[in-house]
């Protein structure tokens, strides 16, 4: 996906064949004056949203949200779907819901955004949603509750305009982005292939940035296993697995700082079971962050390696990879951020395009090779915190540029 956000009035002076429909783009103007006429409706659907508890294990909170949003999305005018997902590790997790509208071009823009949060049921009526000189305070009102009512905002911006210049609008909406999405990648990876563009609906940073770069993550378990003895009277017939893990944990963590970007970190480490027995097994817990593919993989890999070379003669080392979550690089993200850059402008609003630690179900998206741009929702920050807020002076503004962008991708020249 290539190409500019087009002039309006160099739409309106181009050559058109005979009797073919023009259709009316967006200008600036129209895009603010149409997200302001939406706004109040936007308020009033986040605060019922914050108001609903909706855990990533909380399967019927989350599944209440769906409801209310695959009703909301039939009544705009979408084709909705509810997608129930599958048990993962004899956890039920809630569906996912996916909204299309077809219209009269060709470019698929897929919207996404995650329904759960990461609090706990009760959570909601312990603190309810507020707003206080223009900042709305509650459960997810910023990590995703914002990135939903957001998707929606935008699409009845283009409503009102009257714009429908891209092939296919989606809405998709996840349960459980905060636990890794076991259950939805699949799915949401089927929703987004082939698709032109994909924009994640997690809110701006607070600065107002939107997100062109995430790290990967993955999440290591190393098991080593020697062999136990008494301590007192014959530790020689031991294999001590706390050695081996000891040496392991100095190499493992050695890896961190290889390359820029790179982070390795053994957040936790256990053996053994009493001090007069000589440890038969060992656990590290490793996460790994890095910027680029190349480096996250080389790194595990380089975990398998030293694996296989115990310091310890006897015992033995398991690497298990519990999850992967691929880096979101420049390369997926730099067309799309231009893009938003020029709509930005044309708004007037100035914003960066940031990078980050934290990983989003864009990750996943981009490792499809779907152009893919994230942060798109309004400006909030304190994520996961009692005290998260969303200013909601920012909402108008980062709708219309969100509805923008859509036009702007469908109005795009296909590459060459």
């Amino acid at each position: 996906m290539a190409g500019t956000f087009v002039d309006p009035h160099a739409a309106a002076s181009a050559t058109t064949e005979p009797g073919a429909v023009v259709r009316p783009v967006p200008t600036a103007e129209s895009l603010r004056r149409a997200a302001h006429a939406v706004d109040g409706r936007y308020r009033e659907e986040l605060a019922h949203l914050v108001g609903i508890d909706s855990g990533s294990h909380d399967a019927d909170g989350v599944g209440r949200v769906a409801e209310w949003a695959a009703a909301t999305l039939a009544a705009d005018g979408f084709d909705v779907e509810t997608v129930p997902t599958p048990e993962r590790d004899g956890r039920r997790y809630g569906p996912v819901v996916i909204a299309r509208r077809r219209g009269a071009g060709t470019a698929r823009v897929v919207l996404f955004a995650h329904m759960d949060t990461v609090f706990p049921a009760g959570t909601a009526a312990e603190r309810p949603f507020r707003v206080d000189e223009g900042i709305a305070s509650g459960p997810g009102v910023c990590d995703d509750i914002a990135g939903i009512a957001a998707g929606l905002a935008a699409a009845r911006v283009l409503d009102r305009l009257g714009y429908d210049g891209y092939g296919e609008l989606v809405l998709a909406l996840t349960p459980d982005e905060e636990v890794g999405s076991p259950a939805s990648r699949e799915i949401l990876a089927e929703v987004v292939g082939g698709a032109d563009a994909a924009l994640c609906l997690e809110c701006a940073r607070e600065n107002g940035d939107l997100v062109g770069a995430r790290k990967g993550v993955a999440d290591v378990l190393v098991s080593i296993r020697g062999r136990a003895a008494h301590s007192g009277v014959e530790p020689e017939r031991g294999i001590n697995a706390a050695i081996e893990a000891a040496r392991l944990l100095l190499d493992v963590q050695a890896l961190s700082g290889g390359a820029p970007g790179l982070t390795v970190n053994v957040g936790k480490v256990a053996s053994g079971s009493r001090a007069n027995i000589v440890p038969e097994q060992a656990e590290l817990h490793v996460e790994v962050r890095a910027t680029a593919l190349v480096d996250l993989v080389g790194t595990l890999d380089a975990i398998d390696e030293r694996a296989r070379n115990p310091f310890v003669d006897g015992a033995r080392i398991e690497v298990t990879r519990l999850d992967v979550c691929p880096p979101l690089e420049r390369t997926a993200t730099d067309d799309l951020a231009s893009l938003a850059r020029e709509v930005g402008d044309r708004l007037g609003l100035a914003f960066d395009v940031a990078a980050t630690g934290g990983a989003s179900d864009a990750n996943f998206v981009a490792a499809l090779g779907v152009p893919t741009l994230d942060g798109l929702g309004p400006v909030g920050g304190g994520d996961h915190g009692v005290d998260e807020w969303l200013d909601l002076a920012s909402v108008p503004d980062r709708v219309a540029l969100l509805a923008g962008l859509v036009a702007a991708i469908a109005e795009a020249p296909a590459p060459e």
